[in-house]
């Protein structure tokens, strides 16, 4: 999801400190580039968000990870009336991600430079079978009948942070709130795939699941 922050200067770039392993103060700190226009995974908005959602929604601040405070003051629709972009304005005093006043937020999301950020291509592989035992089948059927369609997703235009930009295939890392990632020898100079290997809770779809 697009995030323009309308109140940010037009052409500057932030150089923020993020932590490299947040289990592990030893793996040190790197550099990323934070911008006028953003990118944030489009599950953390919502226009008119239940309770005990506590992401971004029409006038609520957040926290951008090390970065800022934003507020959501309006959205952008395509002629469909799909949410297609945010305009957020930001709090200069909130740097690093803490606000001066002490005041709190519920909610810290994930976000990339749409300026810097590179494409990537990225395999979510799930279980292969729908059943615990595949052969577990009804009469004239075989295993396949047992085949999990959802098996293999792949997502094209994904945005990562340009830090990963030149990695090797079988490099590995975590994509916060996501799950762990490996990088496909199907990888070019030119375009980054990346395969999850294993995947992590998310507990606001694991209660969306629960209520169906």
């Amino acid at each position: 999801m697009k995030v323009v922050i309308e109140n940010y200067p037009e052409g500057q770039v932030d150089e923020l400190d993020a932590i490299n392993n947040p289990e592990d103060p030893e793996a040190g700190t790197r550099k990323v580039p934070f911008s006028k226009t953003l990118y944030i995974e489009r599950e953390d908005f919502m226009e008119d968000p239940p309770k005990k959602f506590y992401r971004l929604a029409p006038g609520r601040e957040i926290r951008l990870r090390y970065a800022y405070f934003v507020t959501c003051t309006d959205v952008v629709k395509d002629e469909n009336g799909e949410v297609i972009e945010l305009r957020c304005s930001y709090d200069p005093a909130s740097r690093g991600g803490n606000s001066p006043d002490g005041r709190k937020v519920k909610a810290t999301l994930h976000w990339v430079s749409a300026d810097h950020a590179i494409d990537t291509e990225v395999r979510l592989y799930n279980t292969l079978f729908t059943k615990e035992n595949p052969e577990a089948v009804e009469e004239g059927q075989d295993f396949t009948s047992n085949l999990n369609p959802e098996s293999l997703e792949v997502l094209t235009g994904c945005k990562l942070e340009p830090n990963l930009n030149g990695v090797q295939p079988g490099f590995l890392c975590q994509f916060e709130r996501q799950g762990y990632f490996c990088v496909d020898e199907d990888s070019t100079a030119d375009k980054l795939v990346f395969n999850r290997t294993v995947t992590l809770k998310d507990p606001w779809l694991r209660m969306q699941k629960k209520k169906g």
